[in-house]
């Protein structure tokens, strides 16, 4: 029984851990894309549009920054 109790803690303490990093990360991709919109409330939507273009276009995590840095250069020609 004492098996049983922990090995359900350290399964829990795990899918806990794994799901606080996931939380993070979109987070973090969040704040990078607002970061380069500005204080401009329509850059800033149109930023966040991106980033999920980019989620849906399976963007690597590491292309990201660059990717977004592309995509806010071509804001004004957007509009």
């Amino acid at each position: 029984m004492d098996y049983f109790i922990i090995a359900i803690t350290t399964v829990a303490g795990l899918a806990f851990h794994a799901w606080l990093i996931v939380r993070f990360r979109r987070w973090a991709d969040r704040d990078l894309a607002l970061s380069m919109a500005g204080d401009d409330p329509a850059k800033r939507s149109w930023m966040l549009q991106r980033l999920a273009d980019a989620k849906t276009e399976k963007i690597k995590r590491r292309d990201l920054e660059s990717w977004l840095k592309q995509q806010a250069q071509r804001y004004p020609a957007a509009q």
